[in-house]
């Protein structure tokens, strides 16, 4: 099924292709419900919740943009609605998972790298890792994160900043960063595209 005819059918409240546009993207968008979530039970309830707010405002997709990004943005405002309705956030904000977190590392296998880089993100207070995603992730600015996250955005950048350190400080630790290296490993596995 075509992305086209996929749009068409849930445009017409048809079964086939709500099912097929779930099918095709729930995969890639548990990932990113999952780096704002605690746990991968908290991840699945975004997700659902997600993929209602897509079926039910599809029609406001107006073909400008990819699909799969407009997708995404609603994902991401959902998990980060939920992290604000139940209170698990606060000035020091959640992040993980990486899917299309790329390595450019040679030394290491990048598969390896990555999932050993998002463990540790995972180590992050919730605060950091939600500023952590946004920005260095989602590529979102920090502008765009104060007004979604409701804070100042010299607290987004501020976030940002501990956010880096305390997961250079973990990768040190965990070993898989080495101290004073120009070009850090999880700066070239979280950076924006």
């Amino acid at each position: 099924m075509t992305e086209e005819a996929i749009l068409q059918g849930c445009l017409k409240n048809e079964a086939a292709a709500q099912r097929e546009l779930y099918n095709r993207y729930s995969p890639k968008m548990l990932s990113v419900c999952y780096r704002f979530a605690h746990n991968r039970e908290d991840a699945e309830d975004m997700l659902q919740e997600g993929f209602i707010k897509i079926f039910t405002q599809i029609h406001t997709f107006e073909n400008r943009g990819a699909f799969e990004g407009w997708i995404r943005r609603i994902i991401v405002h959902t998990c980060i609605n939920v992290l604000k309705k139940n209170k698990k956030f606060n000035e020091s904000v959640d992040i993980i998972h990486a899917t299309g977190v790329q390595v450019r590392e040679e030394s290491v296998p990048a598969i390896i790298q990555a999932k050993q880089i998002v463990e540790c993100i995972r180590l992050l207070p919730i605060g950091y890792r939600t500023v952590l995603n946004l920005y260095a992730v989602e590529g979102y600015s920090h502008r765009e994160i104060a007004n979604m996250l409701d804070i100042e955005e010299s607290t987004s950048r501020s976030q940002y900043t501990r956010a880096r350190a305390m997961l250079e400080d973990i990768l040190i630790r965990k070993r898989i960063l080495q101290k004073q290296r120009p070009e850090n490993v999880w700066l070239a596995a979280v950076a924006r595209q």
